[in-house]
Order: structure tokens, then sequence, then C-alpha cells
């Protein structure tokens, strides 16, 4: 039976540490596993990792691809679904949302970035909110629950 008192490690498991530059007889001596000559055997030898040693390196051997759009605008994004959530939980009771309001509600976590409502989920409230931008499906259930969706 294993008692705590009595467990040993594997065989094999427990390596001892590899002592390099403590003379010939360690087998680790004299060039202490560096080699013979070059940069390596050298102090202060700091290569990126991703040098090839002169060879054209891959980042330089592959072709570029792709666009990044340097006009792209980055939307903060809210589910109607979401929002209704909010008011069936009773933390939301408002009856005129916009950006400025739910960020200090902490419903979006940017008050910068701007805001667009999109129409995943459930709703059934009643209101009047702003954004920058609406989804056809989140006018759609807005207009629907008797609500008005004003973009700034």
């Amino acid at each position: 039976m294993d008692v705590l008192s009595n467990l040993k490690y594997a065989e094999g498991s427990k390596k001892k540490r590899k002592r390099i530059g403590r003379g010939v007889g360690s087998g680790h001596g004299k060039t202490s596993t560096r080699g013979m000559n070059g940069a390596g055997s050298r102090s202060g030898n700091k290569w990126p990792a991703f040098f090839e040693g002169g060879q054209m390196p891959l980042q330089r051997r592959l072709p570029k691809f792709g666009f990044t759009n340097p006009g792209r605008v980055e939307f903060q994004v809210l589910n109607l679904g979401k929002l209704q959530g909010f008011f069936d939980k009773g933390k939301l009771n408002e009856q005129n949302l916009n950006p400025e309001i739910l960020y200090k509600l902490g419903i979006i976590s940017n008050g910068k970035l701007p805001l667009k409502i999109l129409g995943e989920g459930e709703f059934k409230q009643k209101l009047e909110i702003s954004a920058h931008k609406f989804s056809k499906t989140a006018l759609e259930k807005i207009e629907k629950s008797g609500g008005k969706a004003i973009t700034l």
C-alpha cells in the first residue's frame, strides 16, 4: 500500500543538472558545450529567434498578401436581446437611450467607439434609442415594438 511517506519518484524521471565549465573530466569542460568557433561560442551572442544565419529569412521569402483598409470604422455592437435582458432584470428603465447613457450604465464597454445596434434576440420594449448605426432587423424590431430608432 502506498503511503505518502513511501512515495518515490519514477525511475529515470529525476535527472542531474548539466553543470558546464567544471573541468575536462566532467565531459562539459573546455568549450562548455558551445562548440569550437562562431558567434555561438562567444559571449554576448544573441540572435533573434527567427535568424537564419544570413539566409534570406522566411518572412521575407514569403509573398505579402491582403489589404488593410486605413479608413475602416470599428463599431461597438449591442444586440437588442441583451438590451431586453437588462430591462427584464430591472437594471434598465430609461425610455431614451443613447451611447453616453449606455456607457455610464456599463452596458457598453467603450464610450469612444461608435455604436451599432444589432437585431439578435427578442425585443418587446417601447423606447427611443440613438446609435450611430442600426441593422435592418434591429430597425424592424424597434419599430414593431412601437419604439423609435435615431441615427446619430
